[in-house]
């Protein structure tokens, strides 16, 4: 790091910026402190220069100037970096701004605090990236139930009152100079409305009738002077608004329009050179600025981390989320510094507010020489390959996402033209199916019926048909297609993300003809495909741990109905992600069943901790006292299918007489069975954001019958003394997925001591007997294809195994794999049982998305059954599947001693 030059940087001030040469000569103190290198002492001295001065106006002036000379010298001297320049002159607009507001609330009401009065920061400021010379687009809020006035005055009066007020004190201009120069014009309809807009009208603004362009500003804004939590509260409230929860690639168009007017409108050079304009030209600041907003607003909605307001600071969080190339961000990073530092040299000439090169060769050179070059012809040759850089980048993302002509895309053929398409494309009755289809935009489908929906609909009408027509089932994948089309309230980002990322069309079309349950899904939210656009949705989830912190990260404000939707669409993200993992074949089935296990238990821990949370606000906690999850059946072994419900058992610690310490305390079995409820609520009550989970409880001791939750004293005497066998049975799969340390061990002791508790081997054959022929007798199998409750299929090896764990205590391991390889190696079960289970639970997981209904299913859908069982065409899957079922025969035969038909 090289040591700052503050003598130089003065030397080059006075020769080369009349503005900072006049200041230097009023302000000989301040030059002292800079000569001496001392900056900081420099900065707390201009910060104090206006401390006797006789009016407000005077105060912010005198400050602004000293401040100004020693941002720009220590600028010069290469002592402040970019971001602290600019973060200081932001402070000080902020401070600027809460005083002015201050003093003109003040001047009608005296001694009023400024409640009810706010202005959001925008654009550089709101990013706390002012320039040198900058004006400031602040929007001027007002509650007129808060807001302090006289009697006689209307709110809506002083608010206008002192709207205009704060642009006096700030826009004044003497001897002293000024404070800043305020432009409102970003308010809500600039051209009709008043200088300060009540809160709600502005609301309703941005809810019903706010423009494009006016999102972007927004990712910016903040909250920066007056009434702030007020300003806070009301940017919470738009933030649907600005951040869209689905990717929003309509925001690329977007920006690729105000970018051709911009450059369409720009009258000076387009390479750098005399009067080259570092902000509009190509190239520039804007261009850095936009680049970020947009993959921001693409992807802010979802990707919090992504909402952040300083451009450079953007561009590296989007290239840690793998959404920039991180040579690009750097690239991008470092221009925009360097853009940025050379605008602040035009700006400290003057102090005018200009980003345009000088025309004249001598002033070129003097803002060179200002900046310690050589002279203009090196700054030029600097900026036009930064230009370059930055150019080519930006103009390839809007190459990449939008058609370069200005009249969009070209209608999509209708009628004739439309049924010929078909035909080519080898639908059936074409033009019966052209007629659908073009009612679709007639208004039959409410997605359909804005201009703006047709138009996106017509840009991805052909490819979206031709994929239909390569996909396994056109007919079947068209008809869900037209089912999806009519549920959903809007399709415009939909056929937006399917035209930016057109390898989604060919799997969507694939999904849709082959997996009922995921087009189901889709049905009801289109932006599950957001996250396919991303190569790691094709990646398994992390463990517990981390996807308990994905489902828990939200926003700030966020309460505990936002918590359950969070969950909801996170979790359906990650289960959709997992179905389309299965279908295209790129996982075992057997993978995608332990992360499907994974994904729901860290939504249990999520929304246990949350509901928790909020049952104890009110009831406080029981001393002593902490909830126990036991989780059994395909959760407690970890394999969950995209079918499976949640076999959950609520228990709890101490004493059951306690009560609990809160405003409104419960007994303590009173107090956990209504927190049972609460969670089972959490987890399977349909919200905006629809269901989760089906829960079932059945199984806790006395099933139905009995109390949700019992404490563990309780639960172990039943489990001794009262249980049944096939309660045992259950027990074998039993796994704590919820509950302090000392609590899960001592409930993991309990379950240990009843499956290794000695057995009358005669009554436990009897008992599994006779469970098996009445689960047999009244829960047939639904289908050709119910692997699961065929004889031989999977409820057999689940009997066998809890079976032998119950009679020998071994292989007690919750997962169906594991107790098994454990059986097999203590010679209980032949090793081909390992084998038989594999294939088996591969075909169910499968099949509870491409045949849910047990019945076999068409052509293509069973060749992608036979990849995902690791079989190369449908007649070996079969042949797999029965040999399968012959070994599980073989096995209930040696195990149970008599023969088990399968058909």
């Amino acid at each position: 790091m090289t040591t700052p030059d503050w003598n130089g940087a003065i030397a080059r001030a006075r020769a080369h910026a009349p503005y900072l040469a006049q200041s230097l000569d009023r302000l000989p103190g301040l030059e002292a402190l800079l000569a001496a290198g001392d900056g900081e002492a420099a900065l707390a001295w201009a910060r104090s220069a206006g401390a006797d001065a006789s009016d407000t106006g005077s105060a912010l002036r005198r400050e602004k100037r000293a401040l100004a000379l020693a941002l720009a010298i220590g600028d010069l001297a290469g002592a402040f970096p970019l971001l602290r320049v600019t973060g200081e002159l932001s402070g000080f607009a902020d401070r600027a701004l809460d005083t002015a507001i201050t003093a003109a609330i003040q001047a009608r009401v005296s001694d009023a605090e400024p409640a009810g009065f706010l202005a959001l920061a925008l654009g550089k400021h709101g990013a706390g990236e002012l320039n040198y010379s900058s004006d400031i687009d602040p929007i001027l809020l007002y509650d007129p139930q808060l807001l302090p006035r006289r009697d006689r005055d209307e709110p809506g009066e002083a608010a206008q009152r002192v709207a205009r007020t704060l642009m006096q004190l700030m826009s004044h201009v003497d001897h002293e100079g000024y404070v800043f120069r305020v432009d409102l014009r970003l308010r809500p309809a600039s051209e009709v409305s008043p200088l300060a807009i009540p809160i709600d009208g502005a609301l309703s603004h941005y809810e019903s009738s706010a423009l494009a362009w006016e999102r972007a500003a927004f990712i910016r804004a903040r909250a920066c002077a007056g009434d702030v939590a007020a300003g806070e509260a009301f940017l919470a409230a738009i933030r649907p608004f600005v951040w869209r929860k689905s990717l929003d690639f309509g925001a690329i168009s977007e920006i690729g329009r105000l970018t051709q007017q911009i450059r369409a409108n720009y009258a000076g050079p387009p390479f750098p050179g005399p009067g080259f304009d570092l902000k509009k030209g190509r190239g520039g600041i804007r261009e850095v600025e936009f680049f970020a907003q947009t993959h921001q607003l693409i992807h802010g909605g979802r990707q919090p981390e992504l909402r952040l307001r300083g451009t450079r600071a953007s561009l590296d969080a989007l290239a840690v989320a793998g959404l920039v190339d991180p040579e690009d961000a750097r690239v991008l990073g470092e221009s925009y510094d360097r853009l940025r530092q050379v605008e602040h040299r035009l700006q400290m000439v003057a102090d005018q507010q200009t980003h345009k090169l000088p025309e004249s060769p001598e002033a070129l050179d003097a803002v060179a020489r200002l900046d310690g070059l050589p002279d203009g012809a090196a700054l030029v040759a600097e900026l036009a390959e930064i230009s370059e850089r930055v150019g080519l980048r930006y103009d390839a993302l809007l190459a990449r996402h939008m058609a370069e002509s200005s009249g969009g895309p070209a209608a999509a053929p209708r009628g004739d033209a439309l049924a010929d398409e078909l035909g080519r494309l080898g639908f059936t009755d074409p033009e019966v199916l052209a007629g659908r289809i073009t009612g679709w935009t007639s208004g039959k489908v409410r997605a359909l019926r804005s201009e703006a929906a047709r138009a996106a609909w017509d840009a991805v009408q052909g490819p979206l048909l031709a994929a239909f027509a390569r996909s396994p089932e056109p007919d079947r994948a068209l008809l869900r297609w037209e089912e999806l089309l009519t549920n959903l309230p809007s399709a415009i980002n939909l056929f937006r993300l399917l035209e930016a990322r057109p390898a989604l069309i060919g799997l969507l079309a694939r999904i849709l003809g082959l997996a009922p349950p995921l087009a189901d899904a889709l049905a009801r939210r289109a932006d599950l495909l957001d996250p396919l656009i991303d190569a790691s949705a094709f990646d398994l989830p992390g463990d517990v741990a981390t996807l308990a912190a994905q489902f828990a990260r939200g926003e700030e404000d966020d309460d505990y109905e936002a918590l359950l939707d969070r969950v909801r669409r996170r979790v359906g993200e990650k289960r959709f992600a997992l179905g389309v993992q299965l279908i295209e074949g790129s996982r075992d089935p057997l993978e995608i069943a332990g992360a499907l296990s994974r994904v729901a238990e860290a939504a249990l821990q999520v929304l246990v901790d949350a509901t928790r949370a909020e049952f104890e606000r009110v009831h406080g906690r029981v001393p002593g006292g902490e909830l126990l999850i036991l989780g059994l059946g395909r959760l407690g072994g970890g394999a969950l299918t995209h079918a499976s419900d949640l076999d959950l058992v609520f228990l709890f610690t101490g004493d059951h007489a306690t009560e609990s310490d809160g405003a409104r305390p419960l007994g303590a079995t009173l107090y956990f069975n209504r927190l049972g409820q609460r969670v089972v609520a959490a987890l399977s009550v349909p919200t905006a954001e629809g269901a989760l989970y089906e829960v079932d409880t059945r199984l806790r001791p006395s099933g139905a019958q009995g109390p949700l939750a019992v404490n563990l004293d309780s639960f172990q005497r039943y489990q001794r003394e009262a249980a049944w066998t096939w309660e045992h049975m259950a027990l074998t799969r039993g796994r704590v997925l919820y509950g302090p340390p000392a609590g899960r061990a001592e409930l993991e002791r309990i379950v240990g001591e009843v499956l290794c508790a000695p057995r009358d081997p005669a009554k436990l054959r009897e008992d599994v007997l006779h469970m098996r022929s009445e689960m047999a007798r009244h829960k047939p199998a639904k289908g050709p294809l119910d692997i699961k409750l065929a004889r031989g299929g999977l409820v057999d090896v689940e009997f066998i195994t809890h079976y032998l764990q119950l009679r020998h205590g071994r292989g007690l391991d919750q997962s169906l794999r594991g107790a098994l390889a454990q059986l097999a190696a203590e010679g209980l079960v032949p090793a081909e049982i390992e084998q038989a289970n594999r294939v088996l639970a591969r075909f169910l997981i499968a099949s509870r998305l491409l045949a849910p209904d047990a019945q076999e299913p068409p052509a293509a859908a069973r060749a992608v059954l036979a990849q995902a069982c690791q079989c190369g065409d449908w007649d070996q899957l079969t042949a797999n599947l029965a040999s399968a079922r012959a070994a599980v025969a073989r096995c209930w035969g040696e195990v149970f001693g008599e023969q088990l038909e399968i058909d």
